[in-house]
């Protein structure tokens, strides 16, 4: 089984350490938080990345570039905001766009 490699950037490390702890709980997913875009621009562009998870805190300029970023450089990369909600609904929706893409 394919495991699905996540890059999540976010500006509350609360969330942040949370939503990397809920996504790895997953045996065919793995995730790597940041907090600052730079170093995540530089992980993405070393790493083949499936998902992007955006959680909160991201200014909107900010979020725009990054995601703009991402889709340049990687075309096939999802890149799923996420701003709360229960680990069902995060999983749902990550589930809900890997289906919608057929790479599911």
């Amino acid at each position: 089984m394919k495991t699905f490699e996540f890059l999540i950037l976010g500006k509350n490390q609360a969330i942040l350490e949370i939503l990397t702890r809920l996504v790895n709980a997953y045996e065919e997913w793995n995730a790597v938080p940041f907090s600052d875009e730079n170093t995540a621009q530089e992980y993405f562009l070393n790493n083949k990345i499936d998902i992007v998870l955006l959680s909160s805190g991201i200014e909107d300029e900010v979020e725009k570039q990054f995601t703009s970023f991402c889709l340049k450089a990687q075309p096939d990369v999802e890149v799923i905001e996420h701003f709360g909600g229960g680990s069902g609904l995060l999983r749902s929706e990550i589930l809900h766009r890997l289906h919608l893409t057929g790479k599911l």
